[in-house]
């Protein structure tokens, strides 16, 4: 359990040191060749980190410490998940390795989620944001043309 939460800790450490450099780094500026080394070393340690250690911390834990085999089945609170075989509702047996695969599919789509939005906080870092005003319009001479009243 120390280890995934931990490992989850430097997560989101990882994560979060990208949005001070994300204020610092100017839109449109070049990258030197170092700077494009470093950077593509640093996502490629935060993708192996979340894609692959975080995961298998998981079902490390969950099949070592949790116990959860495939012989132990689950059968919720108060047993709403019984399966018919054993006198319950639920076509369906389930026990604890399908949980521990669907968690393990869940952290993926989470990562997968948080890693396009933070492609798209990284991409839109200029822009800004559209104003409501309408626009003043200008003459040829660059003069604001209003009307008296």
């Amino acid at each position: 359990m120390v280890a995934f939460v931990l490992s989850l800790l430097l997560t989101v450490i990882l994560i979060a040191v990208i949005f001070p450099y994300r204020q610092r780094r100017p839109v449109g500026t070049m990258l030197t060749w170092g700077e494009a080394m470093v950077s593509a070393t640093y996502i490629f340690f935060v993708f192996f980190w979340v894609y692959g250690v975080v995961p298998h911390l998981w079902l490390t834990w969950a099949d070592n410490e949790l116990g959860w085999r495939p012989d132990k089945l689950l059968l919720g609170p108060a047993e709403i998940l019984k399966p018919q075989s054993m006198g319950g509702w639920n076509p369906i047996t389930l026990n604890y390795l399908v949980l521990r695969d669907l968690i393990a599919v869940g952290i993926y789509v989470v990562f997968l989620g948080v890693n396009m939005w933070l492609w798209a906080v990284w991409q839109n870092r200029g822009k800004k944001a559209e104003s409501t005003v309408p626009a003043v319009v200008e003459s040829d001479f660059g003069r604001p043309l209003v009307r008296k009243a």
